[in-house]
């Protein structure tokens, strides 16, 4: 299992994330998946309880193109990315193929609407049990135990989580063994889909520029965050290159 900056990262790519999701769904699993992003990678690096959530996950997909790069470098040279968007498109596709029912839970309400309508018209066969956006404050145990009562008895067997890192992945544990479902933690996928932000062009994507993109689309959200995580990543990242460089002699990248 590749670490990055002591943070899991699985080699993997969509077909193969899929299938097991959808494997895991059929046998009615409690499961999680996580989206792997320079900002979760940097959460996890300054807080070791959210790495600890992180790396428990049952799959940990390269979502941000370094990190792509970085398991490039650390042996995996065919590794593409596996990005949360774009694979909630594809678990979709599969779920409304083999009938798999599936859930959302996350996101604004006007944004989880259009999703949950655009995700149907582009997937016919696509049985959605659940769809909620909770408030943005914690629930309640009371409320909590209500969510996850509507979840089970909804049939849902795929959960889609839209909460933001690191609230999803928290919530995504701490719902392992509650929730019957397998979560994906997919952040901007409900923002993106549901209309409400713009993606950035696939060639910005393709060469690990949809940072700048999204600074310059929400520069007072996204601003510190940037500013905090991608210099120090860049650096502890080169750091840990040249240490296996020094270990284990040159990375054959071919």
């Amino acid at each position: 299992m590749p670490l990055v900056l002591g943070a899991r990262v699985d080699p993997t790519s969509y077909g193969a994330a899929t299938q097991q999701v959808l494997e895991w769904a059929r046998r009615g699993e409690s499961r999680y998946v996580c989206v792997a992003t320079v900002h979760s990678v940097m959460e996890a690096w300054d807080d070791p309880g959210f790495r600890q959530v992180l790396n428990a996950a049952d799959l940990v997909t390269p979502d941000g193109m370094p990190l792509v790069w970085m398991l490039r470098r650390l042996g995996y040279p065919d590794q593409q990315r596996v990005y949360g968007p774009d694979l909630t498109l594809h678990v979709c596709e599969a779920a409304a193929r083999e009938g798999v029912p599936v859930g959302f839970y996350g996101g604004l309400p006007e944004a989880l609407e259009a999703m949950v309508s655009k995700l149907r018209r582009l997937f016919p066969g696509l049985v959605v049990a659940y769809a909620w956006s909770p408030p943005f404050r914690p629930l309640t145990p009371e409320e909590d135990a209500q969510v996850v009562r509507e979840i089970v008895e909804s049939g849902a067997r795929v959960l889609f989580v839209g909460l933001g890192c690191p609230k999803q992945e928290r919530w995504m544990a701490e719902h392992r063994g509650r929730v019957s479902a397998v979560m994906l933690g997919v952040g901007a996928a409900f923002a993106f889909h549901g209309g409400r932000v713009r993606q950035a062009p696939r060639w910005m994507q393709e060469r690990g520029l949809e940072w700048l993109f999204r600074l310059a689309m929400e520069p007072r959200r996204l601003w510190r965050r940037y500013l905090k995580h991608n210099p120090r990543f860049a650096v502890l990242a080169l750091l840990q290159l040249l240490r296996e460089r020094a270990t284990r002699g040159p990375v054959d990248a071919r």
